[in-house]
């Protein structure tokens, strides 16, 4: 129970990526305040699953991907437990196109919910987190396309991307104040999305070919998160850390050579 006494606020949390967490950080003892959007059909699934399991949870319905939505959720979330020591923040909005045919609205869309939306929660939890004193974390969930040029996918990998900046910038600014501040980048996770864009054949195909035979899971993420979370990390700050199972590694294996490689050596 390595978060016992530690409240977490995660967002995105109905499903997917942001239940896996919000589910790992309750069963390591953390007070777990979970978000989703206004009128979620998922939300109460996530807090009964919680509750079910015998941890301490809050559901609130808040627009992140709004600054009036984020100071909604925090004003709430003090409210509720009086402080926040640790943020998982996990909005998203994707739309796959190819760039010649991307929409600008959806363009801008998808840079507002993944980026600018992880600007304004994580900007007023850290503001309450230096006001109360003792430090915290803020753990950002990117993704491996931020590295990784994926076809039809430029305004995700480009958000994704500049969250990984922010999260490094927020790691130098706030060092002085003991606020850690970590990244995650899951590679293929199966979460409830991939199901509704990939047919089941597809999904259980790409995932043999990983070099640990299978997609991730949200609770995959999720245990990352709790170790981010908790004091294991106190040493930790303006880290990206994979959690893929080899997803950006996938074509460097020999797989396919039918004879060794002879090496050679230049003049």
């Amino acid at each position: 129970m390595k978060l016992s006494g530690k409240t977490v606020l995660v967002t995105g949390a109905g499903r997917g990526i942001g239940k896996g967490c919000a589910l790992e950080l309750a069963r390591d003892g953390a007070t777990v305040i979970v978000n989703d959007r206004p009128a979620s059909p998922d939300l109460a699934g996530t807090v009964e699953e919680i509750r079910r399991g015998g941890g301490t949870v809050y559901g609130v319905e808040s627009d992140v991907f709004s600054r009036r939505g984020c100071e909604d959720l925090l004003a709430v979330a003090l409210k509720l437990c009086g402080r926040v020591d640790a943020l998982v923040s996990n909005p998203a909005f994707g739309v796959r196109s190819p760039f010649l045919e991307y929409d600008p609205h959806d363009f801008e869309r998808v840079l507002q919910g993944t980026l600018t939306s992880g600007f304004h929660m994580s900007q007023l939890v850290a503001r309450h987190m230096v006001e109360r004193g003792g430090g915290g974390n803020l753990i950002f969930i990117s993704s491996v396309q931020a590295e990784m040029p994926l076809a039809h996918s430029v305004a995700y990998g480009a958000a994704k991307a500049g969250l990984n900046h922010l999260a490094q910038t927020l790691a130098v600014e706030l060092a002085e104040h003991r606020i850690n501040v970590n990244t995650i980048e899951p590679g293929w996770t199966d979460t409830p999305g991939e199901h509704e864009a990939f047919s089941e054949e597809a999904i259980a195909e790409e995932g043999r070919k990983l070099p640990w035979g299978r997609l991730g899971t949200p609770a995959d993420i999720g245990r990352a998160a709790v170790f981010l979370a908790s004091s294991d990390a106190d040493y930790i700050t303006g880290a990206i850390l994979p959690v893929d199972g080899g997803f950006r590694l996938k074509h460097c294996r020999a797989l396919e050579l039918t004879q060794p490689i002879e090496p050679r050596l230049r003049d």
